[in-house]
């Protein structure tokens, strides 16, 4: 039925229209999403917000309806909406986060549950996708012993890297390597990806993986509707944990997952700590191994792009792999040297 509301769209919106929709999501307990690219909303005659919802990528979120018009089918309205604009951009695999409260409303709208917490439901809609996935990974041709895991971001591939994947490497018979699938880091995915393949092709027992959208990326790492803002990264580290104890680490026999020890960050202490105590859930150990030093400094792929931007070459060298030096000092390479310049800059 047709109640006479008006769609009005953004890319995202600004100005007035921006701070209209701020106020409505917070009326609904969210928060409007600073990555948000493209939003829906119904608006009465009045120009008032009655329902909303956005996208970013291929997570639509900031999904609300006024309580005065709650039951009028303007959730599926704006779903369909951000369905079709999704279409548009090529994308056909989405996801979306809500309260748990709302699981049967979404699931009526083609959404299926992927994990549940106290607070975040993520959903997506294509029925036992995360299944089908962790079936598709690669195995060890014989199966059995034990098995470990690390994701790692590798931006970029580092001697770092290298000595905490073969120490994991010898403490177990099958070691799955997964890499992060988002390209929200300098260098690119499928070149960190490539560097990290290149970097540990000798280790005969490391099994290289993409995370795709399942781990440690922005379809499983809200806030926005998490009204307590000291608790959003615990949630958002408890999401993460979980799928991947409860789907690969199932999955795949994984009982150990490394870490090299993080003296310095405060959020990836707070995830370790988090991996502690919620592993063990899943039969998994948390192995916290210490960080690979040279000349008394730990050896990070934060130095690395420190000193691409100040293009010294020489500090890259010693600290990286020669298939890592290699692209860094390629034409792809030198172009992101000069980006990092630029931004140190500014």
């Amino acid at each position: 039925m047709d109640y006479g509301f008006y769609e009005e769209y953004g890319t995202p919106f600004s100005g007035r229209k921006l701070r209209k929709l701020r106020e409505f999501l917070q009326s609904a307990e969210l928060d409007y999403d600073e990555q948000i690219e493209y939003t829906v909303n119904l608006t009465d005659n009045e120009g008032t917000i009655v329902a909303t919802g956005s996208v970013h990528n291929n997570v639509l979120k900031c999904i609300a309806v006024s309580d005065k018009h709650q039951g009028m089918g303007l959730s599926a309205r704006i779903l369909t909406a951000l369905l079709n604009y999704a279409a548009r951009q090529g994308r056909d695999h989405l996801f979306l986060f809500t309260k748990p409260k709302n699981a049967a409303m979404f699931g009526d709208l083609g959404f299926y549950k992927i994990l549940e917490t106290d607070t975040i439901l993520l959903m997506e809609n294509k029925r036992g996708g995360i299944e089908k996935y962790v079936v598709s990974l690669e195995r060890p041709a014989n199966e059995g012993g034990t098995v470990g895991a690390i994701i790692a971001n590798c931006n970029p591939f580092t001697l770092g890297h290298r000595w905490l994947i073969e120490e994991a490497a010898s403490k177990v018979d099958t070691l799955h390597l997964f890499i992060l699938s988002e390209d929200k880091s300098t260098f690119p995915a499928d070149v960190r990806y490539e560097l990290a393949k290149a970097g540990t092709a000798d280790l005969p027992n490391v099994i290289l993986h993409r995370t795709s959208d399942y781990l440690i990326s922005s379809a499983v790492f809200p806030t926005y509707f998490i009204k307590d803002k000291a608790k959003a990264a615990d949630a958002n580290c408890e999401l993460d944990i979980r799928i991947f104890g409860q789907y690969f680490a199932k999955a795949l026999g994984i009982t150990k997952r490394f870490v090299g020890t993080e003296p310095f960050c405060p959020v990836t202490n707070a995830y370790n700590s988090a991996m502690t105590r919620l592993l063990p859930e899943y039969g998994v150990e948390l192995v916290q191994l210490p960080r690979k030093e040279m000349e008394g400094r730990a050896v990070s792929a934060s130095y690395v792009r420190a000193c691409m931007a100040q293009n010294d070459l020489c500090a890259i060298n010693a600290v990286v792999p020669q298939t890592t030096y290699d692209y860094i000092v390629s034409p792809a390479g030198r172009a992101l040297a000069e980006k990092l310049a630029s931004q140190a800059e500014v």
